[in-house]
């Protein structure tokens, strides 16, 4: 008997070991330590009684939402809930926040997860104050660093459904009941770091050696790394403590902070400082969950991806070039921790930023084509081993502001227009534009009174309509294909040109700003010179191009393509050109159906043609210097006023011609007289806060769906 005894006593002992390895718990509250963990080279999660490894496909979901900007947090709990059933039917895994949202976010989320068995997990970040850093250009900094530790507990305290947050702000706030802690599978903290606070930070802070913290330590890390452990460290322990319960952590990086060293890079912020996760280590329990490094890796930015040899010569899984596929597999190399593409996108956007040599540009590229190339980006991540992507991003963000048209448009009003010049709003799979008109041919939505109509003539009406993204126009006209329509635009009082160099056949009684040629070989929007803000802003402001000759001038009759800077010049010491300054002509236009319900949609289409001799066309508001048409205002005279001219107007005039091959007007709105267009008619709307919106997915969702649902 006393042998069956020390049998079973054994038995147990043996068991309990393996419920400890297994699924290590406290004895004292009998509350499970972990539910995810990261272990050889996959996250893994603990579902019915074992551990099952999961390749991470998702998105970034952020807190825009058309007509309020992301600190009003204004996304309700219904909208979240939609999301998530469109994001769980698109078969993602994950969603990444990068702040607090509101209680609402976390209701939706248990709410969905109860209902659902196929669960959403979150990855969740806590934000720093970036003004803050920017201001100090030091991590250590008391209020900062202070204000960033107390996120990091109300954050463990929200996804435990255990806070109350006072409103303030800028920030989300409730009473938030949701424990949706078994649920969040990992910290992300931070942002992508400025890499010169990042060096002032070691800088003044040299002598600090290394970390010893309770569940991080570092050897032979420089001071921001030891700040990025102590972070991390700070919310761990602060969850252990408080509901003894532990989960991996990582934070924020990217190409400009990564542990590499890019020969061709030129440009001293891409390549100034490291921050390298392989010096942080674990201690304690946080052995047991393992980390992981995250970045935000995009195909096209930093430059030097698109001209480092080793990058652009490499060739991928497809037997092809690839140079997204080569930095991936660099950066994999030099990481003792699995690697987690924590963003990845390409904007849908009529606007452009950067240029990829393979085509995987920022912007200027249609919603089929994001799709397409979001996919091939993906299946690199997996092919080059890492622990899976995150989409940038969800849904399209109003807000968002891009390098090179942030000086256009009024900062204090984007949240209110769509933009379809600025590709930062165009990332996301949910697009919120309405598509009032939608240019195909078929008018059965114009509800305008014509701004111009007659029985004889070539042209028949002329119709105009406006939504948040675009100037609607509507021509219809006898087409005999012995010439092509032209509209003319009149945007800002007492400016513009009165006649068109080189050309006696016609002259204005009205300035015209824009001229809009759609003829056959190059359909293009030109731009009075004298008003060009691209010309003012690099030939006489930064001094970047040749100023044009003979000097530019009002009603100079000189009508210019309307182009993007897509990058400055880069010279070395030595004067050798490292990147030439180049541009896009975001004027030329594309011809295409525009409605989005047609099986051949083209998201980048301007204008649609039909065999009846019918024209529409849609202005994107950018294009036409509107710095924001929800309050009818545009750009101003920059040659007087500077760069930040602005102009509120009561109305645009618009007009049309309809020309042949030699330049010929043979019809025209309004009426000729001795070579003369007459004054044009005026189109006016009533100025708005709140901005009509519509969800739609974008064809790009599709492409994704059917991705994610071959990832197992």
């Amino acid at each position: 008997m006393k042998r069956i005894h020390i049998i079973i006593g054994l038995c147990l002992v043996v068991l309990v070991l393996l419920v400890l390895i297994i699924r290590p718990f406290d004895p004292d509250k009998g509350n499970n330590l972990y539910d995810v963990r990261v272990m050889d080279g996959h996250f893994q999660i603990f579902k019915d009684g074992k551990w099952k490894s999961i390749t991470l496909k998702g998105v970034n979901l952020g807190m825009g939402k058309p007509g309020t900007f992301p600190g009003e947090a204004a996304i309700t709990e219904e909208d979240y809930y939609r999301w998530f059933e469109y994001i769980g039917e698109m078969n993602a895994n994950v969603i990444r926040v990068y702040t607090l949202h509101p209680p609402g976010f976390y209701n939706s989320l248990l709410k969905y997860n109860k209902k659902h068995d196929k669960k959403l997990y979150v990855i969740h970040g806590v934000w720093i104050n970036e003004e803050m850093l920017a201001t100090s250009q030091d991590a250590f900094e008391e209020k900062n660093l202070e204000d960033f530790q107390e996120e990091m507990k109300t954050i463990v305290d929200v996804i435990h459904g255990n806070k109350k947050v006072e409103a303030r702000p800028g920030h989300a706030s409730g009473t938030y009941k949701a424990d949706v802690s078994k649920y969040v599978i990992a910290w992300i903290l931070g942002i992508e770091w400025d890499p010169y606070m990042v060096q002032n930070t070691n800088n003044l802070h040299a002598s600090i050696g290394d970390y010893n913290g309770k569940y991080f330590e570092t050897q032979g890390a420089k001071p921001f790394e030891y700040w990025l452990a102590q972070q991390m460290d700070t919310i761990v322990e602060y969850e252990m403590d408080h509901y003894n319960y532990i989960r991996p952590a990582s934070f924020t990086n990217w190409p400009t902070t990564d542990i590499l060293e890019h020969p061709a890079n030129f440009q001293e912020s891409e390549d100034l400082v490291s921050i390298d996760p392989n010096v942080i280590h674990t201690k304690k329990e946080m052995d047991l969950v393992g980390q992981f490094a995250s970045y935000h890796v995009y195909p096209y930015y930093p430059d030097f991806l698109n001209v480092e040899e080793k990058y652009v010569n490499y060739v991928d899984h497809r037997g092809e070039k690839n140079n997204y596929a080569g930095y991936l597999n660099h950066l994999n190399s030099v990481h003792k921790l699995p690697v987690l593409i924590a963003e990845f996108g390409i904007p849908a956007s009529r606007g452009i930023t950067h240029e990829n040599p393979y085509g995987w540009n920022q912007g200027f590229k249609s919603e089929i084509e994001q799709g397409e190339i979001l996919s091939r980006l993906y299946e690199d991540i997996l092919e080059e081993d890492m622990l899976g992507g995150l989409i940038f991003t969800w849904q399209d963000e109003w807000f968002k502001r891009t390098w090179n048209t942030m000086d256009y448009d009024n900062p204090d009003r984007r949240p209110f227009w769509s933009n379809a010049q600025t590709n930062e709003q165009q990332f996301g799979l949910l697009s919120f534009d309405r598509h009032k008109i939608k240019i195909d041919g078929d008018t059965e939505e114009w509800q305008t009174e014509p701004l111009y109509y007659k029985d004889q003539g070539v042209m028949k009406g002329l119709c105009v309509d406006h939504d948040e993204r675009y100037l609607y126009i509507k021509l219809d006209y006898s087409d005999d294909g012995e010439g092509y329509p032209v509209i003319l635009l009149d945007v800002l009082p007492d400016q513009g040109n009165y006649f068109v160099k080189d050309n006696e056949n016609i002259k204005f009684s009205d300035g015209v700003d824009f001229i809009i040629s759609l003829n056959d070989d190059e359909p293009r929007i030109v731009i009075d010179q004298y008003y060009d803000f691209f010309t003012y802003m690099y030939a006489y402001h930064l001094e970047m191009i040749e100023k044009p000759e003979p000097e530019l001038s009002k009603n100079s009759g000189v009508f210019s393509q309307i182009h993007y800077v897509l990058s400055r010049e880069y010279t070395s010491e030595d004067g050798e050109v490292l990147m030439a300054f180049s541009t896009h002509e975001t004027g030329r236009l594309r011809e295409g159906n525009g409605n989005p319900e047609s099986k051949d949609y083209d998201s980048l289409a301007d204008f649609y043609i039909n065999d009846e001799g019918r024209m529409e066309l849609r202005i994107p508001w950018l294009l036409i210097q509107s710095r924001d048409p929800s309050q009818k205002e545009f750009i101003g005279n920059v040659h007087k006023d500077g760069l930040e001219a602005s102009r509120y107007v009561d109305e645009i005039f618009i007009g049309a011609l309809y020309v042949d091959y030699n330049g010929t007007v043979l019809d025209s709105f309004p009426s000729i007289e001795n070579n003369v267009l007459n004054h044009m008619s005026a189109y006016t709307w009533d100025d708005w806060d709140l901005p009509e919106y519509k969800e739609r997915l974008k064809q790009s969702y599709y492409t994704i769906q059917d991705l994610f649902n071959s990832v197992k």
